[in-house]
């Protein structure tokens, strides 16, 4: 695709969003109380495109909304993140659910899984870059994006197409939850993430950006790394760690980020068991791995899951805690793993010798 041609799909996304934005904005004005839920244990492209999406209902109707989340922030980047720039959250279970008129979501959808938003109640609008869910045909707007590498992405091309002025601080927000979900556009990325990444980088302040990313963090967040490195085993080209019991579900994801390192290694499995369920991510090296596929394929019958092309996520609950069932949960689904990868099995060897 020639640069004329990336100018007219730049456009177009922008055209959308503009018609999108204007829609939403019409149909909630006057609607009365507003609430924007993430899904659980919010990353920052879900903390993002919910500030955004509060920015531009209070701006455009003067409705201010509430934004609701289920689980903890434990990654310390994304407390950091909040911490830094302000942002008000409240927990799903301290709210009266019945004191909402609108229900929004973002990052997320209904049937996911993987949000604290009771299954059976009305959900209004769905703004997200996963897989459509079949459970959208009962949601008033919609609109999901997968070619996106960031739901803040299109809470971004709202803003713009709508002439909102971002402040600093929402520009910060909006750029680091896009640096972060492409990894620097280095991960699933499309030209409008390119396009957000490089309009917000000057708008940003870059002092609190480094504080956001190179948080000081406790002595057990090492102890943690040393867990996942004892319990990893090298399957060929698949690596696969068990972190057993963790007071923080992020770990999971973050350790497989970290494991994906491994030279050799294409495909990482990592688990976790955190208050009554365990916790999956996968992540890839390889574009076309299609993991949310993949996720869905491997918990079938356990859980729920869900990703994209190169990182997807799933939780198996309820799931007994003793080790001896997460041994055996591992060997599961890493038998499946291998299998739906279609990755020539091989006896799984120590990532480190035992002392």
């Amino acid at each position: 695709m020639d640069s004329h041609d990336a100018k007219k799909v730049a456009c177009c996304g922008m055209e959308v969003s503009q018609e999108r934005a204007a829609g939403i904005v019409e149909w909630v004005r006057g609607r009365g109380r507003i609430l924007i839920v993430t899904h659980d244990n919010p990353d920052p492209d879900s903390i993002a495109a919910a500030v955004a999406l509060r920015h531009l209902l209070l701006i455009q109707t003067g409705q201010n909304a509430v934004i609701g989340f289920g689980g903890i922030i434990g990654r310390r980047e994304n407390l950091n993140m909040v911490m830094e720039l302000e942002i008000v959250l409240t927990p799903i279970s301290t709210l009266e659910l019945d004191q909402f008129d609108v229900v929004c979501m973002v990052d997320t959808q209904p049937g996911t899984g993987n949000n604290s938003y009771p299954a059976d109640r009305k959900v209004h609008l769905v703004i997200d870059h996963h897989p459509p869910r079949a459970e959208l045909l009962q949601v008033d707007w919609v609109d999901v994006r997968e070619a996106y590498g960031a739901s803040a992405t299109i809470l971004y091309e709202y803003l713009c197409s709508q002439g909102i002025r971002l402040n600093t601080r929402l520009a910060t927000g909006l750029f680091y939850a896009i640096k972060s979900e492409t990894q620097d556009l280095g991960r699933e990325w499309s030209r409008a993430d390119r396009e957000a990444y490089l309009r917000l980088l000057p708008l940003s302040n870059n002092r609190i950006l480094f504080r956001i990313a190179r948080p000081q963090v406790p002595g057990n967040y090492f102890s943690i790394f040393k867990r996942a490195i004892e319990n990893s085993r090298i399957y060929g080209p698949v690596l696969v760690f068990n972190l057993f019991q963790i007071d923080n579900p992020d770990m999971v994801a973050e350790l497989a980020d970290f494991m994906l390192r491994h030279e050799g290694v294409i495909y990482v499995l990592g688990m976790g068991w955190y208050q009554g369920g365990e916790v999956i991510s996968l992540r890839t090296i390889e574009p076309e791995a299609k993991l949310g596929v993949v996720a869905r394929e491997i918990l079938r019958d356990l859980g729920s899951a869900g990703g994209h092309g190169m990182m997807a996520g799933g939780q198996v609950k309820p799931m007994a805690e003793d080790e001896h069932s997460q041994r055996e949960l591992e060997l599961m689904i890493t038998r499946r793993f291998i299998k739906a990868l279609d990755v020539e099995p091989t006896p799984g060897v120590a990532l480190v010798g035992k002392d």
